[in-house]
């Protein structure tokens, strides 16, 4: 898929700069021709010479006094894709800023096709609010990101921020160059905790944060996939993303019920409250009034409504258990859904709120995998390459 494609590889200043030398080296085994910009500060980490001799062409670096007259706009017209890995807090922030007085940005400026950035940073600059919002920004102007993953960073530190493998990445330009493996699908995801009044200012629900259903619905967008999001939470910007903000379990339910119909996968990502207050109040409760009389009634089994369709789509169910995961293997079955997805949100870094979860996959034929701690977003990837095997069958 990739040969005969001119990939343009900004590499930036950060210690996984040591992997895009391997990167560039499977893009032209993959048949790219491959050109590269580096900054001043990734030359600190990886030698320029070394990306010539693996693409056969010396880095760009300088914006000013090249032989081109205009670097950025000469390499933006050669380029069909821009990959930049890695692409640390720095570069996110510039690139969101579209701050172009250096030769990366400012070719990324001046081009019109696919960009995709593989952050690479410290957990604290990852989860940083500043970093969030370029994310949001990059995201929302029809950029990619791939990763980053939970692991080893610099300095002997552990956690989210991690640049995601070389092969990682080039799979993922496949999938931005080509229609996506998910072009053409129509996906449904539900995400976050439903909120059911009591009066005015308070609710029965959850502690979710809607993390894992959003980073669900944008990989399905990068795969290119058309994406309906329904949700309680912020929902990530994404040009193949409808969001459908919703509050308590039967708005929730009315808007799956109706689109599950036209999806072609359902993925039920939401923690939906099981209960509701039988009459919510006009009103404030008033400490003053005493202890209130709170009768609670069931909501609607929203993922019971849409496996009893037929036709049905491609069903994922989620369930947040405390404990062993092992429980959920009779939901799975109970449910009939064609995957369950099962947490333990009591174990620490897989709760409510975290960018990282360890979960277990149950099949419909009974069969589980448990897998390893990995960001939300690594989860998602692998479950989308699970539901793309499955549906091929």
């Amino acid at each position: 898929m990739l040969a005969g494609r001119r990939i343009v590889l900004g590499v930036t200043g950060g210690v996984a700069a040591f992997k895009s030398a391997y990167l560039a080296r499977r893009l032209v085994e993959a048949g790219a021709s491959v050109r590269t910009i580096m900054t001043h500060a990734a030359t600190e980490f990886l030698g320029p010479q070394t990306m010539a001799a693996i693409t056969g062409t010396p880095p760009a670096i300088e914006l000013f006094g090249a032989d081109e007259v205009s670097p950025h706009t000469a390499m933006a017209a050669w380029a069909d894709a821009i990959v930049i890995a890695p692409a640390t807090a720095a570069t996110l922030s510039r690139l969101a800023a579209g701050a172009s007085d250096d030769l990366l940005v400012a070719t990324v400026v001046a081009f019109s096709g696919p960009v995709l950035v593989a952050p690479a940073m410290h957990t604290e600059m990852w989860e940083h609010p500043a970093t969030r919002r370029n994310l949001a920004i990059l995201r929302g102007d029809g950029v990619h990101v791939v990763g980053p993953v939970a692991g080893a960073l610099a300095g002997g530190d552990e956690g989210p921020g991690r640049m995601v493998e070389p092969d990682e990445i080039v799979a993922a330009l496949e999938n931005v160059l080509g229609e996506g493996t998910l072009a053409g699908w129509d996906v449904l995801v539900t995400a976050g905790g439903t909120r059911e009044p009591i009066d005015p200012v308070r609710y029965v629900g959850n502690r979710s944060s809607g993390k894992m259903g959003n980073a669900i619905a944008l990989e399905a967008a990068e795969r290119g996939a058309t994406v309906l999001l329904v949700t309680t939470m912020p929902a990530p910007a994404h040009p193949r993303i409808r969001v459908q903000a919703v509050e308590t379990a039967n708005e929730m339910a009315d808007v799956v019920w109706k689109a599950a119909r036209e999806a072609d996968v359902a993925v039920l990502a939401a923690a939906v409250a099981d209960f509701r207050p039988e009459h919510a109040l006009g009103t404030k409760v008033r400490r003053a009034d005493g202890v209130p009389d709170l009768r609670l009634t069931a909501t609607p089994d929203i993922l019971a409504g849409v496996t009893a369709m037929d036709p049905r789509p491609f069903i994922v169910g989620f369930a947040a258990e405390t404990g062993p995961a092992s429980g959920a293997a009779a939901k799975a079955a109970s449910k009939e859904v064609d995957l369950l997805v099962a947490n333990d949100v009591t174990a620490p870094g897989s709760g409510f709120g975290t960018d990282t979860n360890a979960v277990t996959v149950f099949g419909r034929d009974g069969s589980s995998e448990a897998w390893p701690m990995m960001s939300k977003q690594a989860v998602a990837a692998r479950l989308w390459d699970r539901i793309v095997a499955l549906r091929s069958l």
